[in-house]
């Protein structure tokens, strides 16, 4: 598992968006670090409901939420940009960049 693009900016209490790349290929896309009231933390990809509340589209169990975290937080703290390209990218290829349309509000 990696993270394969970060945007760092400022988005009122979101500071980044990163994408996630599992082991298997499968690319889930809308992850965030959030700053909270007792620190950064990551939030899942979510949804917008009818009662204006915001749900969880990915769930994972806590072993696996703490390891992502912790790949988030260490690849946002260390200025990476962006993740290694996949294995059947050329090393010169990169991701696209993002766009409005990666902001899932």
């Amino acid at each position: 598992m990696q993270i394969e693009r970060i945007n760092k900016g400022e988005w009122g209490k979101v500071k980044a968006f990163f994408d996630l790349r599992t082991d298997e290929g499968l690319v889930v896309k809308g992850f965030k670090i959030v700053e909270g009231s007792n620190g950064p933390f990551v939030g899942f990809p979510s949804k917008k409901g009818g009662d204006g509340e915001y749900s969880d589209t990915v769930y994972a169990e806590a072993e696996l939420k703490q390891a992502i975290t912790r790949m988030a937080m260490e690849a946002y703290g260390s200025g990476i940009v962006q993740g290694a390209a996949s294995p059947a990218a050329a090393p010169s290829e990169e991701p696209p960049p993002f766009t409005d349309d990666d902001i899932p509000f």
